[in-house]
């Protein structure tokens, strides 16, 4: 017996002409917006996904990708089926996997995190090495973390969890909190003015590093907060990542006012004060898109982040 459905009230359409690799092929399309991309996406060559495209077109009775300039635009059409679909698959998807055993010792898995090298130190490398001893065939991809097109990245598996900040993640996006992060003022052991405690004379009278990823400011918030307690310190030395400043300060004489995750393994050569003014501390989730929610190995993979990234974990 055939089965006809009516899709999105425009025409019938006779499902027994539709399969699965259609609708995978219709989703990397629509998300890729580029044949050679979604082709690429699926491990097909360019002609047999065009060939898929083509038969598409004939189903739905509409050309669903127009080619333009960059690539390929949906349609209208196209548009309209675009988050049914992909709930539609995420469902099939769910159903196969439920109940499925994932055995992490045997798994064969690439994984794609994306965080900023601070987050790249302090919980992927950790996690890599857990990783190493109880799921040696999982190999991970770690990616610098961008905001702006994050959301889209995930949607397309170009990466697969995400650690950012509380709001930034967008509503389209699943998240869970990792930890709460504070801030430590590290020096060198045996610096000249180090002693039991840091005053905040004494934290002005130090040279400091700081980070500054986007415009190689030498002036911070934290700057800003001191002015507002009438000081000021001085910035010897500007640097664009989190993981130059910790060598710099175990061998010079400035100091940095750092994320305490990123330095507390290094007291063999850093010593850490609490700082002398109140400095808030930032909190670290972790995002994924609803393509892995259900998946047996990215849950399990999500409780590993969670058990490193906790204060017993690293």
């Amino acid at each position: 017996m055939k089965l006809y459905v009516i899709c999105a009230g425009i025409h019938f359409m006779d499902t027994e002409k539709l399969d699965l690799n259609l609708l995978l092929a219709l989703d990397a399309l629509l998300a890729e917006q580029n044949v050679t991309r979604a082709a690429k996406r699926l491990n097909l060559s360019q002609p047999a996904l065009s060939a898929r495209l083509a038969r598409l077109r004939d189903l739905f009775g509409d050309q669903l990708l127009t080619p333009t300039q960059r690539g390929m635009a949906p349609t209208a059409r196209a548009l309209q089926l675009q988050e049914p679909l992909r709930d539609a698959l995420e469902r099939v998807r769910s159903v196969l996997t439920d109940g499925v055993s994932f055995e992490p010792e045997t798994a064969k898995l690439t994984v794609s995190l994306a965080g900023t090298d601070y987050i790249q130190y302090a919980v992927i490398a950790p996690l890599t090495l857990r990783l190493m001893r109880v799921a040696p065939k999982i190999q991970v991809v770690a990616r610098q973390l961008s905001a702006q097109e994050l959301p889209k990245q995930l949607e397309r598996g170009e990466v697969d969890l995400a650690f950012l900040l509380p709001g930034t993640a967008g509503p389209s996006l699943r998240q869970r909190k990792l930890f709460d992060e504070r801030y430590v003022v590290a020096v060198r052991k045996n610096h000249p003015k180090a002693s039991r405690t840091l005053t905040l004379d004494t934290f002005c009278e130090l040279d400091h590093i700081i980070v500054s990823p986007l415009d190689g400011t030498i002036r911070t918030s934290i700057d800003t907060q001191l002015v507002a307690l009438g000081r000021q310190r001085h910035v010897q030395m500007s640097v664009p990542n989190f993981l130059v400043a910790p060598e710099v300060v175990a061998r010079s004489d400035m100091a940095f006012l750092s994320p305490e995750r990123l330095v507390r393994h290094r007291g063999d050569a850093l010593k850490f004060y609490d700082p002398p003014f109140t400095v808030e501390g930032f909190t670290m989730m972790l995002a994924w898109h609803d393509r892995t929610h259900n998946h047996p190995a990215y849950n399990w993979l999500r409780e590993q982040i969670v058990s490193v990234a906790s204060e017993d974990g690293i």
